[in-house]
């Protein structure tokens, strides 16, 4: 049997990162990995997405400048922006083993099945460990309706060879969007179902009607208020069945959410609490089993599930499993994005929050259109929200326009380091820039 100090499950950005954390520690580490090395993300998740939303961007860029220097908008060939994608994608997995073997952090694949709390088998082997890492993450969840069978994913889409005419999203949460909006710039009739009228609930609804609008003038359709009941083959195409609703599609893509990769780990062998949402862990990200840690997308946590909190729990928790140690993980400002040509973003407390406590918060939008930063790149719809406490500190805010996720950053580390207005004014920033006109807003 081999004996290691620490064992990590799974070999996304969170278990790859802490398995080389515990190396350089100087501690026997191994890995597990049951799927494709490196994991969801740069797999088949945020970083080929972002690759084709890459083509999405160059082109609404030109064609935000239509009659002023340029004529024509450029279609998007999906076969070659695929291979673009590929480029990358294609050396994830070999890159991922070479890195670990030549960190002398020992590989086994196949699923993980605990034995105990110290022994866990992979592929027929049995190994033992004083600790154990687990940081399995996430996959796309299933709608239970009849013809589920017939759903793609997320995954699905992002390894499209050729892209259907029509595609039909079930599901609007920020995945959901984004593939859309990936898809009707590549030349596809776009379709987003969902179930209630309050897509992207974890952001500001005013911005959220801004970008929903901004979508339906670009050719996406949206079908809210619908509650799908079936899928349905009708060869070579699809119909997608809801109380009163019938659409026919050449693709239909789940994307009502992902779901903790527990399953086949045998918890509760190990004494593992868990539940529907993920791995329960306290304040040291420490499981119900003294020996075991968890970390990533895997968790039960209130924190958004995003790569790179999942990075900063994976150097929180190689801290934290050492003898000793009793800092509690406290989580810094997460800012959370849509992408897409016009981008949506938001820090700060939460929208739940602020509905539950609505009386203790004031707001301010601002529309940024007119500002020369938005307006030499014709940004018509840029708009940025402040929300603001009885105090009136800043404590939330969401902007959407072509460079939010550079603006959000920002004002993140002004929020951070609860910078005045005249300690912010005393930098001068490259201009026009996002971050030049960073004093107008604090």
């Amino acid at each position: 049997m081999n004996t290691y100090d620490v064992i990590v499950i799974g070999s996304g950005p969170a278990g790859n990162a802490a398995a080389y954390g515990f190396k350089e520690q100087g501690k026997k580490v191994a890995i597990i990995e049951s799927d494709l090395w490196g994991g969801t993300c740069p797999n088949r998740g945020c970083d080929p997405k972002k690759m084709l939303m890459s083509g999405v961007e160059a082109q609404k860029r030109v064609s935000a400048m239509i009659g002023k220097g340029f004529k024509q908008v450029p279609n998007i060939n999906w076969e070659d922006l695929m291979a673009f994608k590929r480029s990358y994608t294609d050396h994830v997995p070999e890159n991922t083993k070479t890195g670990l073997d030549e960190a002398e952090i020992d590989r086994y694949q196949g699923q993980a099945e605990f034995v105990d709390a110290h022994n866990i088998m992979a592929n027929d082997q049995t190994l033992s460990a004083d600790q154990f890492l687990i940081a399995t993450g996430q996959r796309p969840a299933v709608l239970p309706i009849d013809g589920s069978d017939l759903l793609q994913s997320s995954t699905d889409f992002l390894a499209l060879e050729h892209l259907p005419k029509r595609v039909a999203f079930i599901g609007a949460g920020y995945i959901a969007f984004e593939l859309a909006v990936i898809a009707n710039a590549a030349g596809s009739e776009v379709h987003i179902i969902h179930h209630n009228e309050r897509p992207l609930k974890e952001f500001d609804k005013e911005l959220v009607d801004d970008l929903v609008n901004h979508l339906e003038a670009e050719g996406i359709h949206f079908h809210f208020n619908i509650n799908t009941k079936s899928i349905e083959l009708s060869q070579p195409n699809y119909k997608i069945v809801g109380e009163g609703f019938e659409l026919m599609t050449d693709m239909v893509i789940g994307a009502t959410g992902r779901v903790p990769n527990v399953e086949g780990l045998h918890l509760d062998r190990a004494g593992v609490a868990f539940d529907k949402r993920g791995i329960q862990v306290d304040e040291h990200l420490q499981t119900t089993q003294a020996t075991i840690f968890a970390c990533g997308d895997v968790l039960a946590k209130s924190q958004p599930k995003l790569t790179p909190v999942a990075g900063f729990e994976a150097n929180y928790v190689v801290q934290a499993m050492k003898a000793g140690s009793t800092e509690k993980i406290s989580y810094p400002l997460i800012p959370t994005i849509v992408f897409g040509d016009q981008r949506l973003a938001r820090i700060g407390v939460s929208e739940k929050e602020l509905a539950e406590h609505a009386k203790k918060y004031h707001s301010q939008t601002i529309d940024l259109s007119s500002w020369y930063t938005y307006q030499r790149i014709n940004d018509q719809g840029a708009t940025i929200k402040l929300v603001y406490d009885e105090q009136d500190q800043i404590v939330a805010i969401t902007c959407l326009s072509q460079l939010a996720d550079e603006l959000i950053n920002y004002l993140l580390l002004v929020l951070s380091k609860k910078m005045s207005h005249e300690e912010v004014a005393k930098y001068i920033f490259a201009y026009p820039s996002p971050a030049s006109d960073l004093s107008y807003f604090i």
